[in-house]
Protein backbone atom coordinates (compact mmCIF):
# COMPACT_ATOMS: atom_id res chain seq x y z
CA UNK A 1 0.00 0.00 0.00
CA UNK A 2 3.08 2.06 0.51
CA UNK A 3 4.75 1.72 -2.91
CA UNK A 4 0.94 2.30 -4.25
CA UNK A 5 0.75 5.10 -2.43
CA UNK A 6 4.51 6.94 -3.00
CA UNK A 7 3.92 5.91 -7.12
CA UNK A 8 0.81 7.67 -7.34
CA UNK A 9 1.93 10.26 -5.76
CA UNK A 10 5.06 10.86 -7.86
CA UNK A 11 2.25 10.07 -11.21
CA UNK A 12 0.13 13.24 -9.20
CA UNK A 13 3.57 15.30 -8.94
CA UNK A 14 4.61 14.70 -12.75
CA UNK A 15 0.80 15.59 -13.59
CA UNK A 16 0.33 11.95 -15.18
CA UNK A 17 -2.45 11.78 -12.93
CA UNK A 18 -5.73 14.54 -11.54
CA UNK A 19 -5.25 15.74 -8.35
CA UNK A 20 -8.74 15.78 -7.70
CA UNK A 21 -12.34 14.75 -9.45
CA UNK A 22 -12.75 18.34 -10.75
CA UNK A 23 -9.79 18.34 -12.85
CA UNK A 24 -9.70 17.32 -16.13
CA UNK A 25 -9.07 13.27 -16.28
CA UNK A 26 -5.21 12.07 -17.87
CA UNK A 27 -4.48 9.88 -19.85
CA UNK A 28 -3.39 7.67 -16.78
CA UNK A 29 -6.71 8.42 -14.97
CA UNK A 30 -8.80 7.26 -18.30
CA UNK A 31 -6.97 4.10 -19.09
CA UNK A 32 -6.97 2.87 -14.65
CA UNK A 33 -10.94 3.70 -14.92
CA UNK A 34 -11.60 2.26 -18.37
CA UNK A 35 -10.15 2.32 -21.35
CA UNK A 36 -13.43 1.06 -23.28
CA UNK A 37 -14.94 3.92 -21.94
CA UNK A 38 -12.16 6.71 -23.08
CA UNK A 39 -13.01 4.85 -26.50
CA UNK A 40 -16.96 4.54 -25.67
CA UNK A 41 -16.83 8.56 -25.72
CA UNK A 42 -14.86 9.45 -27.92
CA UNK A 43 -16.24 7.33 -30.39
CA UNK A 44 -20.10 8.85 -29.25
CA UNK A 45 -18.35 12.68 -29.78
CA UNK A 46 -17.59 11.18 -33.77
CA UNK A 47 -21.27 9.51 -34.01
CA UNK A 48 -22.65 13.16 -32.92
CA UNK A 49 -20.36 14.93 -35.00
CA UNK A 50 -21.22 12.99 -38.23
CA UNK A 51 -25.28 13.48 -37.11
CA UNK A 52 -24.98 17.23 -37.72
CA UNK A 53 -26.55 20.16 -35.87
CA UNK A 54 -29.25 19.54 -33.48
CA UNK A 55 -30.89 22.80 -33.25
CA UNK A 56 -30.67 25.18 -35.67
CA UNK A 57 -33.41 28.31 -36.31
CA UNK A 58 -36.63 27.65 -37.94
CA UNK A 59 -36.90 28.50 -41.66
CA UNK A 60 -37.99 31.99 -42.79
CA UNK A 61 -38.21 33.14 -39.54
CA UNK A 62 -35.50 35.70 -37.88
CA UNK A 63 -32.90 33.29 -35.57
CA UNK A 64 -32.25 34.40 -31.85
CA UNK A 65 -28.52 34.72 -30.95
CA UNK A 66 -27.89 32.95 -27.18
CA UNK A 67 -25.09 34.07 -26.23
CA UNK A 68 -24.31 31.77 -23.09
CA UNK A 69 -22.02 32.90 -19.65
CA UNK A 70 -21.15 31.02 -16.06
CA UNK A 71 -18.59 30.82 -13.38
CA UNK A 72 -17.68 33.96 -13.38
CA UNK A 73 -16.57 34.82 -10.27
CA UNK A 74 -16.69 38.64 -10.29
CA UNK A 75 -14.19 38.77 -13.12
CA UNK A 76 -15.21 40.64 -16.15
CA UNK A 77 -15.11 38.99 -19.57
CA UNK A 78 -13.66 41.34 -22.12
CA UNK A 79 -14.90 39.40 -25.30
CA UNK A 80 -19.10 38.98 -24.91
CA UNK A 81 -20.40 38.72 -28.48
CA UNK A 82 -23.16 40.71 -29.32
CA UNK A 83 -26.65 38.80 -29.23
CA UNK A 84 -30.32 38.51 -28.42
CA UNK A 85 -30.41 37.15 -25.39
CA UNK A 86 -27.48 36.93 -22.72
CA UNK A 87 -27.63 33.99 -20.33
CA UNK A 88 -25.56 33.46 -16.77
CA UNK A 89 -25.66 30.43 -15.33
CA UNK A 90 -24.81 31.14 -11.96
CA UNK A 91 -21.74 32.01 -9.78
CA UNK A 92 -21.42 35.78 -10.44
CA UNK A 93 -18.99 35.70 -7.88
CA UNK A 94 -16.81 33.88 -5.08
CA UNK A 95 -17.66 35.52 -1.83
CA UNK A 96 -21.53 35.87 -2.50
CA UNK A 97 -22.13 39.51 -0.96
CA UNK A 98 -24.72 41.71 -2.29
CA UNK A 99 -21.64 44.30 -3.33
CA UNK A 100 -19.81 41.73 -5.13
CA UNK A 101 -23.23 40.51 -6.98
CA UNK A 102 -24.75 43.86 -7.88
CA UNK A 103 -20.99 44.82 -9.39
CA UNK A 104 -21.58 41.90 -11.31
CA UNK A 105 -25.16 42.62 -12.07
CA UNK A 106 -24.06 46.46 -13.38
CA UNK A 107 -21.89 44.73 -15.56
CA UNK A 108 -24.28 42.23 -17.37
CA UNK A 109 -27.01 45.50 -17.66
CA UNK A 110 -24.29 47.32 -19.60
CA UNK A 111 -24.16 44.94 -22.34
CA UNK A 112 -25.86 45.54 -25.65
CA UNK A 113 -28.16 42.52 -25.30
CA UNK A 114 -31.87 42.52 -25.75
CA UNK A 115 -32.70 40.19 -22.75
CA UNK A 116 -30.80 39.21 -19.78
CA UNK A 117 -31.34 36.01 -17.67
CA UNK A 118 -29.37 35.31 -14.64
CA UNK A 119 -29.39 32.66 -12.21
CA UNK A 120 -27.46 32.22 -8.66
CA UNK A 121 -24.56 29.94 -8.04
CA UNK A 122 -23.32 27.79 -5.04
CA UNK A 123 -21.25 30.86 -4.43
CA UNK A 124 -23.97 33.47 -4.75
CA UNK A 125 -24.69 33.01 -1.35
CA UNK A 126 -26.92 36.51 -1.03
CA UNK A 127 -29.50 34.90 -3.18
CA UNK A 128 -30.17 31.70 -0.30
CA UNK A 129 -31.16 33.39 2.89
CA UNK A 130 -30.06 30.44 4.48
CA UNK A 131 -26.36 31.02 3.40
CA UNK A 132 -26.80 34.99 3.37
CA UNK A 133 -23.61 36.48 4.80
CA UNK A 134 -23.81 38.15 7.98
CA UNK A 135 -22.68 41.39 6.46
CA UNK A 136 -25.73 40.97 4.20
CA UNK A 137 -28.35 39.99 6.63
CA UNK A 138 -27.32 42.84 9.64
CA UNK A 139 -27.33 45.70 7.29
CA UNK A 140 -30.60 44.37 5.57
CA UNK A 141 -28.49 44.88 1.60
CA UNK A 142 -30.98 44.64 -1.52
CA UNK A 143 -29.46 44.20 -4.93
CA UNK A 144 -30.58 46.10 -7.44
CA UNK A 145 -31.33 43.45 -10.48
CA UNK A 146 -32.19 46.81 -13.04
CA UNK A 147 -33.62 44.89 -16.67
CA UNK A 148 -32.39 41.74 -15.43
CA UNK A 149 -34.52 38.63 -15.19
CA UNK A 150 -33.26 36.69 -12.04
CA UNK A 151 -35.38 33.34 -11.91
CA UNK A 152 -35.52 30.98 -8.91
CA UNK A 153 -37.17 27.97 -9.80
CA UNK A 154 -39.27 29.87 -12.34
CA UNK A 155 -40.23 31.01 -16.18
CA UNK A 156 -39.83 33.65 -18.02
CA UNK A 157 -41.49 34.21 -21.79
CA UNK A 158 -39.70 36.67 -23.74
CA UNK A 159 -40.30 38.16 -26.78
CA UNK A 160 -37.71 38.87 -29.88
CA UNK A 161 -37.72 40.11 -33.44
CA UNK A 162 -40.44 38.69 -35.65
CA UNK A 163 -42.86 38.15 -32.56
CA UNK A 164 -40.84 34.73 -31.34
CA UNK A 165 -40.85 33.70 -28.18
CA UNK A 166 -38.75 31.71 -25.86
CA UNK A 167 -40.00 30.48 -23.02
CA UNK A 168 -36.66 29.80 -20.35
CA UNK A 169 -36.90 28.04 -16.73
CA UNK A 170 -33.74 28.56 -14.33
CA UNK A 171 -33.34 26.76 -11.04
CA UNK A 172 -29.95 27.79 -9.00
CA UNK A 173 -30.27 24.13 -6.76
CA UNK A 174 -26.78 21.74 -7.40
CA UNK A 175 -25.53 18.95 -5.11
CA UNK A 176 -23.38 19.62 -2.18
CA UNK A 177 -23.18 19.07 1.52
CA UNK A 178 -26.70 19.87 2.38
CA UNK A 179 -27.68 20.85 6.10
CA UNK A 180 -26.26 22.84 8.39
CA UNK A 181 -22.77 22.57 7.53
CA UNK A 182 -23.36 23.60 4.20
CA UNK A 183 -22.20 27.80 3.32
CA UNK A 184 -22.40 27.06 -0.25
CA UNK A 185 -26.18 28.65 -1.73
CA UNK A 186 -28.80 26.16 -2.75
CA UNK A 187 -27.54 22.75 -1.93
CA UNK A 188 -29.16 19.61 -1.83
CA UNK A 189 -27.83 15.81 -1.26
CA UNK A 190 -28.41 13.79 -4.41
CA UNK A 191 -29.94 11.25 -3.25
CA UNK A 192 -33.26 14.12 -2.51
CA UNK A 193 -33.23 15.70 -5.59
CA UNK A 194 -35.59 18.34 -6.15
CA UNK A 195 -36.23 17.99 -10.18
CA UNK A 196 -38.91 15.80 -10.19
CA UNK A 197 -41.48 16.95 -12.58
CA UNK A 198 -39.62 20.40 -11.77
CA UNK A 199 -39.09 21.85 -15.38
CA UNK A 200 -42.04 22.54 -17.17
CA UNK A 201 -42.76 21.10 -20.65
CA UNK A 202 -43.24 23.98 -22.81
CA UNK A 203 -39.68 25.13 -21.15
CA UNK A 204 -37.38 25.97 -24.65
CA UNK A 205 -34.06 27.31 -22.73
CA UNK A 206 -33.41 25.67 -19.28
CA UNK A 207 -30.51 27.38 -17.20
CA UNK A 208 -29.07 25.40 -13.83
CA UNK A 209 -25.65 26.11 -12.24
CA UNK A 210 -25.19 22.16 -12.05
CA UNK A 211 -24.96 19.97 -15.03
CA UNK A 212 -26.87 16.63 -15.61
CA UNK A 213 -25.23 13.23 -15.33
CA UNK A 214 -22.90 12.25 -17.95
CA UNK A 215 -22.66 15.36 -19.90
CA UNK A 216 -19.70 17.70 -19.60
CA UNK A 217 -20.01 16.87 -16.05
CA UNK A 218 -16.61 14.91 -15.47
CA UNK A 219 -19.08 12.33 -13.68
CA UNK A 220 -20.44 14.04 -10.84
CA UNK A 221 -23.57 15.73 -12.64
CA UNK A 222 -26.99 15.06 -11.56
CA UNK A 223 -29.12 11.94 -12.20
CA UNK A 224 -32.16 13.87 -11.36
CA UNK A 225 -32.04 16.61 -13.34
CA UNK A 226 -31.29 13.97 -16.41
CA UNK A 227 -34.26 12.21 -16.11
CA UNK A 228 -36.06 15.93 -15.89
CA UNK A 229 -34.30 16.42 -18.96
CA UNK A 230 -35.90 13.91 -20.86
CA UNK A 231 -38.85 14.49 -19.85
CA UNK A 232 -38.87 18.02 -20.68
CA UNK A 233 -36.70 18.01 -23.87
CA UNK A 234 -35.27 21.79 -23.93
CA UNK A 235 -34.06 23.07 -27.08
CA UNK A 236 -31.16 24.23 -24.69
CA UNK A 237 -29.75 23.41 -21.47
CA UNK A 238 -27.49 25.90 -20.24
CA UNK A 239 -25.18 25.01 -17.02
CA UNK A 240 -21.71 26.03 -15.64
CA UNK A 241 -20.16 24.58 -11.97
CA UNK A 242 -18.07 22.35 -13.62
CA UNK A 243 -15.15 24.74 -15.27
CA UNK A 244 -12.82 21.63 -16.99
CA UNK A 245 -15.72 20.80 -18.86
CA UNK A 246 -16.59 23.75 -20.49
CA UNK A 247 -18.03 22.66 -23.82
CA UNK A 248 -21.12 22.04 -25.84
CA UNK A 249 -22.74 19.06 -26.76
CA UNK A 250 -25.38 17.74 -28.97
CA UNK A 251 -28.69 15.34 -27.66
CA UNK A 252 -31.47 13.70 -29.90
CA UNK A 253 -33.13 11.86 -26.75
CA UNK A 254 -33.21 8.88 -28.83
CA UNK A 255 -31.66 5.19 -28.48
CA UNK A 256 -28.58 5.97 -29.09
CA UNK A 257 -28.26 8.82 -26.67
CA UNK A 258 -29.76 6.43 -24.28
CA UNK A 259 -27.61 3.31 -24.64
CA UNK A 260 -24.72 5.84 -24.26
CA UNK A 261 -25.98 7.12 -21.14
CA UNK A 262 -26.76 3.65 -19.63
CA UNK A 263 -23.05 2.77 -20.28
CA UNK A 264 -22.02 5.38 -17.94
CA UNK A 265 -24.33 4.83 -15.41
CA UNK A 266 -22.32 1.54 -15.39
CA UNK A 267 -19.37 0.37 -12.34
CA UNK A 268 -16.33 1.10 -14.92
CA UNK A 269 -14.46 -2.30 -14.49
CA UNK A 270 -10.56 -1.16 -15.44
CA UNK A 271 -7.96 -2.38 -17.87
CA UNK A 272 -8.17 -6.04 -16.97
CA UNK A 273 -11.87 -6.63 -16.45
CA UNK A 274 -13.01 -4.83 -19.45
CA UNK A 275 -11.78 -7.63 -21.70
CA UNK A 276 -14.18 -9.86 -19.99
CA UNK A 277 -17.76 -10.19 -22.00
CA UNK A 278 -20.09 -7.96 -20.03
CA UNK A 279 -22.82 -5.77 -19.87
CA UNK A 280 -21.36 -2.58 -21.21
CA UNK A 281 -20.61 -4.73 -24.30
CA UNK A 282 -24.19 -4.70 -24.93
CA UNK A 283 -24.64 -1.12 -24.23
CA UNK A 284 -21.86 -0.22 -26.97
CA UNK A 285 -23.31 -2.37 -29.65
CA UNK A 286 -26.35 -0.34 -28.79
CA UNK A 287 -24.39 2.80 -29.63
CA UNK A 288 -22.40 2.30 -32.50
CA UNK A 289 -25.91 0.18 -34.21
CA UNK A 290 -28.71 3.00 -33.25
CA UNK A 291 -25.54 5.81 -33.80
CA UNK A 292 -24.85 4.53 -37.41
CA UNK A 293 -28.70 4.23 -37.71
CA UNK A 294 -29.66 7.46 -37.51
CA UNK A 295 -26.54 9.00 -39.60
CA UNK A 296 -27.76 6.52 -42.46
CA UNK A 297 -31.59 7.98 -42.46
CA UNK A 298 -30.24 11.27 -41.94
CA UNK A 299 -27.46 11.66 -44.78
CA UNK A 300 -28.57 8.32 -46.98
CA UNK A 301 -32.52 7.99 -46.61
CA UNK A 302 -32.71 11.99 -46.96
CA UNK A 303 -34.56 11.88 -43.32
CA UNK A 304 -34.43 15.33 -42.75
CA UNK A 305 -33.62 16.98 -39.29
CA UNK A 306 -34.48 15.50 -36.71
CA UNK A 307 -35.53 17.57 -33.18
CA UNK A 308 -32.65 17.02 -30.79
CA UNK A 309 -31.53 19.79 -28.19
CA UNK A 310 -28.15 21.23 -27.42
CA UNK A 311 -26.50 20.99 -23.84
CA UNK A 312 -23.90 24.23 -23.07
CA UNK A 313 -21.14 24.03 -20.01
CA UNK A 314 -20.75 28.01 -20.09
CA UNK A 315 -18.15 28.24 -17.35
CA UNK A 316 -15.83 31.35 -17.89
CA UNK A 317 -12.95 29.84 -15.83
CA UNK A 318 -9.81 28.66 -16.85
CA UNK A 319 -9.95 25.05 -15.67
CA UNK A 320 -9.47 25.36 -12.00
CA UNK A 321 -7.09 27.82 -12.10
CA UNK A 322 -8.62 30.77 -10.69
CA UNK A 323 -8.23 33.17 -13.83
CA UNK A 324 -10.77 33.94 -16.93
CA UNK A 325 -9.87 31.55 -19.99
CA UNK A 326 -8.99 33.34 -22.97
CA UNK A 327 -11.53 31.73 -24.91
CA UNK A 328 -14.87 33.40 -26.42
CA UNK A 329 -17.84 33.01 -24.35
CA UNK A 330 -20.13 30.04 -26.24
CA UNK A 331 -23.31 31.18 -28.50
CA UNK A 332 -25.86 29.44 -30.33
CA UNK A 333 -28.23 30.35 -32.86
CA UNK A 334 -31.91 29.11 -32.45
Amino acid sequence: MKLARRLNAGLLYLGLRRSSHWDKPTFLDEFFESPLKALVVRLYWILLLLRGSSVKPPPNRPPIKVVCLSDTHGDIVPNVPPGDLLIHAGDLTRGGTSLEIQTQINWLNSLPHTHKVVIAGNHDRYFDIKTRRDVDVNTNARVDLKNIHYLERQSVTLTFKGQRRLNIFGAPDIIGPSGASSTDAFQYDAAHHPWHGAVPRETDILVTHGPPRHHLDLDIGCSGLLVDNWRAKPKLHIFGHIHCARGKQAVWWDSCQLAYENFLSRKMRGPVWDMVPNAQWLDVVNIIVFGISSILWKWVMLGGHAEGGMLINAACQDGNKGKLSTKTPITVEL
